[in-house]
């Protein structure tokens, strides 16, 4: 059965200044896009398929796609995603802050497991939360914890908010990663070239696995009102998605 949510927000009177972007790709073209690739490999396949964005990483290298701009700053960035294939440990990315190749992202991923003789993959998969490069390197991991994998074709919903320094985080509604601090200590080995991740661009990710993504939502003092919906001036009534589409 397809229904369709709609969530109606009244914003309070601290929130009337904070814009929103909004893409549900009902336009069907990905302006505004790019994306980011690891070690400068093959690009992944982004394309607009029935009203979603339609990724696919034919392996275990994470394809970043950005929107936004260095002057984006204190944001909740927030999608729909569902997997429709693997392609073998399947990984699903939300990422604030990108800058270049640096990001602080949560991933929802699979364990790598090779069973004698075959037998059924593991049942847990695990969400990792950290600031990096996606070129490798020290990371400064944030949050690393298991959680149930991935199903194929049913919709997921992430959201991820970062304030000054803290970051958190939520699967389904539900807070995995109570808010957290990045500290970064510069004066540690490998760690002198990480930036202060203060402001950069939103980005959603996937690796070994096609997925569809839908409803990319941004919100925030920074964020310029965009997309396919109109806000009112006064009195600042959002009409938002929750999960727009039909499920």
């Amino acid at each position: 059965m397809k229904f369709l949510i709609v969530t109606v927000l009244f914003l309070s009177p601290l929130s009337v200044s904070a814009g929103t972007f909004l893409d549900t790709f009902e336009d069907g073209n990905v302006d505004g896009w790019r994306e980011v690739v690891p070690w400068d490999r093959e690009p992944g396949s982004w394309e607009v398929v029935e009203g979603g964005l339609h990724g696919e990483g034919q392996d275990i290298s994470l394809r970043l796609f950005t929107t936004g701009n260095d002057t984006w700053k204190n944001y909740t960035v927030e999608f729909d995603v569902r997997l429709l294939k693997r392609h073998g440990s399947p990984r699903i990315s939300i990422a604030a802050r990108v800058q270049e190749k640096w990001i602080v992202q949560c991933m929802m991923m699979e364990p790598v497991v090779v069973l004698p003789g075959g037998g059924n993959a593991p049942e847990k998969g695990w969400v990792h939360c950290y600031a990096g490069s996606l070129n490798g390197g020290l990371v400064k991991g944030l949050l690393l914890e298991p959680q149930p994998r991935l199903k194929l074709f049913k919709w997921v919903h992430l959201k991820l908010s970062a304030e000054g320094n803290i970051f958190t985080f939520w699967i389904n509604g539900e807070q995995v990663m109570a808010p957290t601090e990045l500290r970064i200590r510069r004066d540690r080995e490998g760690f002198a070239d990480f930036p202060d991740f203060q402001t950069g661009h939103v980005g959603i990710g996937l690796a070994n696995c096609i997925a569809r993504f839908d409803n990319v939502t941004v919100t925030g003092d920074s964020i310029p009102d965009s997309g396919a919906f109109a806000i009112t001036s006064q009195g600042k009534l959002a009409t938002t998605w929750g999960n727009l589409k039909r499920f």
